[in-house]
């Protein structure tokens, strides 16, 4: 199931406690938002730094004016671009270990070479300090089974709730933004578990009004 929250840069890592908890045991797919790093520093927790943000970081050392930059991040983007390839033809491996011991391979050249090939530029180091600190988290999928390099699924299930707030300019206040957070939980949990939305929100209303439970988003409920 979907719990869809909008976290605020001042108060990220709180609502992340609220929602998660601090004794989190399973593994958070999420980008380089600073309120992820804290959680999972403070709490211990295990996580999967997005390669698809990755790539758009790499993308602008390569656009940038410096032309060290740009050198280094047309090495860095292809590590990225071999990796991918290796993902996309997983089912051509003869094994699972295979395919893995591969993932390896091109994991250990690109980490190499961000940090050998490293130009004594700011933004060059600032990508590097993340090689240095979180390289396990950004290449647990190399080791982990079931773990997706990015988090493109959560986005595309999601990208309505960006659209929505695009559109009407967010709330002004928290009865909003709570009404928000429920209807697009529903929304995407529905949408998850092939059920109607507009079904659920009929039983909803009609339970409401019959002063009966609300019908679960728990699938093993349903």
């Amino acid at each position: 199931m979907y719990t869809l929250y909008r976290i605020s840069p001042s108060r990220g890592s709180d609502v992340l406690v609220e929602v998660l908890g601090k004794e989190f045991d399973g593994l958070l797919g999420c980008d380089y938002f600073s309120a992820y790093r804290k959680y999972m520093k403070d709490f211990g927790v295990a996580v999967q730094f997005c390669l698809a943000h990755l790539i758009r970081d790499v993308k602008f050392l390569v656009e940038h004016s410096n032309a060290a930059n740009r050198r280094y991040g047309r090495l860095l983007l292809e590590h990225l671009r071999k990796l991918f390839g290796i993902i996309h033809r997983r089912e051509s491996y003869a094994s699972e270990a295979s395919f893995r011991k591969t993932l390896a391979t091109i994991r250990n050249a690109l980490v190499a070479d961000a940090l050998l090939e490293l130009p004594q530029t700011r933004e060059a180091g600032n990508l590097a300090d993340r090689f240095v600190t979180h390289m396990d988290s950004y290449f647990r999928f190399v080791t982990t089974p079931d773990v997706e390099p990015t988090n493109n699924l959560a986005e595309q299930a999601i990208r309505f709730v960006a659209i929505h707030r695009r559109m009407t300019q967010g709330t002004r206040g928290d009865p909003g933004q709570r009404w928000c957070e429920r209807i697009w939980t529903v929304v995407a949990t529905c949408g998850q578990q092939g059920r109607s939305l507009f079904d659920y929100l009929c039983q909803s209303v009609e339970a409401y009004f019959h002063d009966a439970p609300a019908p679960s988003l728990i699938p093993a409920e349903v």
